[in-house]
Order: C-alpha cells, then sequence, then structure tokens
C-alpha cells in the first residue's frame, strides 16, 4: 500500500513511491545480420550458419551448455525462444530444419538473438487508465494499467507497462514485476522493418507487467516515445484503448495510434494527414458531435483542438484553443494525456515551459458540449520540479501523459527529470479550486 507522505503544491499530494531505471532487467531481442544476404551462402547470416552446422554434435552439446548457463535463467522460456527464433532464419535463408539437430537448431538461434536494457537509462512520462478487467474489485477501487517510456541501450524508447489497483482514497497499489521480461511477436514476420500498420501480441502465458512493446517499423526505429493512453466509449458498452504516440525514425517524427481491447493483441498505425507530423497528441475519450477529437500542439507552443472523421487521419489545421498565458509557460505549453470528463467539463492536464526550460504541470477546464470553449485554468503550476527531484537526465521537467478518476479522486503518475516515475493525487475538487 502507497500513502502519500508529503505535499509540494497544494491540492496534490505526493508519494514517496518512484520507479526507477534498472539495467538488469533484460529482454531476448532479435539480432540481425542482415537479411540482404537472403539465399546468398557468401552472405553474413548464411555464413554464420555454416559455421555452426559444421560444429560436431559434441562441440554444439558444449557450446549450447555454455549459452544455458549463461542466459537460461535470465529469461523466461529461454529454450523456446531460441526454438522460435531458428524458424525466423530458416524462413529467411531457405533452410531445411530437417538438416540440424534440435541442438544445432537452438544453438544457431541462439546467435541470432541479443540482451537488451530496456529500462537502462529512464522510465519516464507514464499514461494510466482503467483495466478492461474490473471483476472482483471492493465498490470505487479501480484496477488500472500504466504505460511507461522506458529508454535503454542506444537511447531507444519503447513501452513498457504496469498494472495495480487505485482506491478512491488516494492510495494505490502497484502489482509485482518478475524478474524477467519478455517482447511482443509481430504477426507477421515478413513485416519487420516496414512502414506500415503493424499487430504484434504478447505471449499467452506472460504478464502485462511484463511486457515490452519495441520499435518495429521504419519510421519506430528511433524510439516509441510518450504513449498517451484513454479508453475509448464507441457507446453501448463498446470499449477500444487507444494511446497516441511519438514515432521517431532518427530524423523524423510522426504520430501513431496504439490500439487495443484486450493488452493481448496490440495494432500500431500510422496517423495520415497533416497533422500527423506533429507530436503531442492526445484523443478525447468519446466522439464530441459525431466526431474524434484530439489537442494537439501544431505550431510547437500552442494547444489546438483537431477534430475528424476517421481515427486514423488527421488534416484539420485545428482551431486555437490555448495559447501561454502565465510565467511558467511562456515558451509553450502541451497536453498531458486525454482530457477527463467531469460533472463540470473536460479536464485537461497541460505541461507549461518557463525560464531555464523548466517544465511545470498545469490544468485548465474546457466546456462539456463545446471543448474549443476554455471555462478556466491554473494561473500557477500545479506540480514542478523541485529539490531533488530536479536533477536527473534533463533536469527541471515533470511531466504526465495522463490521470486516473478514482471516485472524486485523481491519481497522476509523472516523470521526473526524463528519468524517474513518481506518483500524486489529488481531490478533483481541491483542483477546480486553484482555477480561475
Amino acid at each position: 500500500m502507497n500513502r502519500p507522505e508529503n505535499a509540494w503544491s497544494e491540492p496534490l499530494r505526493i508519494f514517496d513511491t518512484r520507479l526507477h531505471a534498472d539495467p538488469s532487467r533484460v529482454v531476448i531481442r532479435p539480432f540481425h545480420l542482415g537479411w540482404q544476404a537472403k539465399n546468398a551462402r557468401d552472405g553474413r547470416a548464411m555464413r554464420l550458419v555454416l559455421d555452426v552446422a559444421a560444429l560436431s554434435e559434441e562441440r554444439a552439446r558444449l557450446e549450447y551448455a555454455r549459452v544455458l548457463a549463461d542466459f537460461k535463467e535470465r529469461h523466461w522460456q529461454t529454450e523456446c525462444i531460441f526454438a522460435e527464433r531458428f524458424k525466423e532464419v530458416a524462413a529467411n535463408l531457405a533452410l531445411d530444419p530437417a538438416d540440424y539437430s534440435e541442438t544445432k537448431q537452438r544453438l544457431i538461434g541462439s546467435y541470432f538473438c541479443h540482451e537488451y536494457t530496456f529500462a537502462a537509462a529512464a522510465l519516464m512520462n507514464p499514461s494510466i487508465v482503467p483495466s478492461p478487467d474490473q471483476s472482483g474489485l471492493q465498490d470505487d477501487c479501480v484496477r488500472f494499467i500504466m504505460s511507461l517510456r522506458a529508454v535503454g541501450e542506444g537511447h531507444i524508447s519503447s513501452i513498457a507497462f504496469r498494472e495495480g489497483i487505485a482506491e478512491c482514497d488516494g492510495d494505490f497499489r502497484l502489482w509485482p514485476q518478475a524478474a524477467f521480461a519478455t517482447s511482443v511477436e509481430l504477426d507477421e514476420e515478413e513485416l519487420v522493418d516496414a512502414d506500415c500498420c503493424v499487430s504484434v501480441h504478447r505471449h499467452a502465458d506472460s504478464s502485462l507487467s511484463n511486457t515490452v512493446i519495441f520499435p518495429i517499423t521504419e519510421q519506430q526505429r528511433g524510439g516509441l516515445e510518450d504513449l498517451r493512453l484513454v479508453r475509448f466509449d464507441h457507446g453501448g458498452g463498446d470499449y477500444e484503448w487507444v494511446g497516441t504516440y511519438t514515432a521517431y525514425s532518427g530524423s523524423s517524427i510522426r504520430s501513431e495510434l496504439l490500439r487495443t481491447r484486450d493488452f493481448r493483441r496490440f495494432d500500431l498505425e500510422p496517423i495520415l494527414g497533416k497533422a500527423g507530423r506533429n507530436k503531442g497528441m492526445a484523443l478525447f475519450p468519446e466522439k464530441i458531435d459525431g466526431r474524434y477529437t484530439m489537442v494537439g500542439r501544431q505550431d510547437g507552443k500552442n494547444l489546438f483542438l483537431l477534430r475528424s472523421d476517421q481515427l486514423n487521419v488527421w488534416d484539420d489545421d485545428g482551431i486555437l484553443l490555448m495559447e501561454p498565458k502565465f510565467p511558467w509557460e511562456f515558451i509553450q505549453i502541451g497536453n498531458c494525456g486525454s482530457p477527463i470528463l467531469i460533472d463540470e467539463g473536460w479536464l485537461l492536464f497541460t505541461h507549461g515551459v518557463g525560464a531555464m526550460r523548466k517544465y511545470s504541470l498545469g490544468c485548465a477546464l474546457l466546456d462539456r458540449d463545446d471543448p474549443s470553449k476554455v471555462l478556466a485554468r491554473t494561473t500557477e503550476p500545479v506540480l514542478t520540479a523541485e529539490n531533488a527531484d530536479r536533477s536527473g537526465y534533463v533536469p527541471n521537467v515533470i511531466y504526465t501523459c495522463g490521470a486516473l478518476k478514482v471516485g472524486e479522486r485523481l491519481l497522476i503518475p509523472y516523470g521526473i527529470s526524463d528519468s524517474t516515475v513518481g506518483f500524486a493525487t489529488c481531490e478533483i475538487d481541491g483542483l477546480l479550486g486553484l482555477m480561475e
């Protein structure tokens, strides 16, 4: 059980709980030696297969035993992963599995894998949504799923998850993680390094809290950044969990969608249209006037309201929603996740960037029926980096990608200086009291 022990800015109360980077958490990922050499016996990949195949069975068993001694206890179903990896290699290089013993197949598979420290550098910028499974809970409790931006080797960002339960009095519990993690698997292996919509799934026996989604397509190669999840209501009890994130190629950015109904299978889909060339888009949890609606920063400084008839196509230039108004946000403002529906309207968390590029958390209230109308906003930061939380990979940053409504309170996970994740809670009435 986590209980808040201190406070920065009322009405937010800050928990002592922190989630930190952890270089000991590793996952097995495919290691590619250039499939451009497909069916060419002098290619690097084929050369490696031939070198392993040339080993005597006794030497192959010895080498495989060494691999297992090094890695079997560090991963989940390690030998099955090696076997599956061999199947992928065989398909790409047109190998006949009958030509290789089981030991050599798995040894070859191990040569085409490597360990990756997916959260060695940072955990940051979380979002949080109700889980699809709310069974067996006490009244006013919410089982939640939290996404995290995990930054690992090569400063590549991936998507990790934590599950837990939030209570109406502000307390929350995180479910434990195993010592190992597993990567989602691509439904269609031939789409590796493609630049289109792809579907991935987690292993049926792997928990979500131990699952990582890595970049797959060419546009994603540099990282999947700042997922903003929302439970989208299609009406009639039909819910879909949709997230917007930034796909970074290493030289360009594009907004994309993550879509799932059960957090077992995920579609990763490019956002088409000129609005998709920007980052920081956040979807409203339901249609407004029959249209999908988003908040986004289309000019690098101000917030805009965007509308579309299609979830994956956003050509709207948008209308100006909010401009920087107060000193702590003079440089730029942006959204901090999807708007949250309350009795008074839409609650929108924002971030502002002020002097010395210090990031702070703010909040605004939008009209329920016409969210282009800003009814009120906080004149001072709701939350800002202080004391030890000012230090990190990028100092002086407080940032969140979403909050969770639990009864009349909010649970707010947030990134600290692009390094760590903290948690805060507040009463909605208290937050509204800060607005003018």
